[in-house]
């Protein structure tokens, strides 16, 4: 099993962050880290880890996770 997805319940974002990826993503959610973490999760998810972060591409958009703190850093259209 891979390591982000073994630890996805200590998956966060900022204040700052949940706008951010509201405003590039064009999400319509209040639940941010839940929307970004059941896209993680997703069976479709293509998972990798480049230096200090993770990555994670999936319908059409790509995550990234800080490897150490597990904090979602940024989300866009890929």
């Amino acid at each position: 099993m891979n390591e982000l997805i073994s630890n996805l319940e200590q998956i966060h974002t900022t204040d700052l962050g949940i706008v951010r990826i509201k405003r590039n993503l064009s999400l319509d959610t209040d639940d941010v880290v839940g929307w970004c973490k059941g896209k993680i999760s997703s069976a479709n998810a293509s998972i990798s880890r480049n230096g200090k972060n993770w990555y994670v591409r999936v319908d059409g958009c790509v995550i990234t996770v800080n490897a150490f703190s597990y904090t979602i850093i940024t989300a866009h259209r890929a």
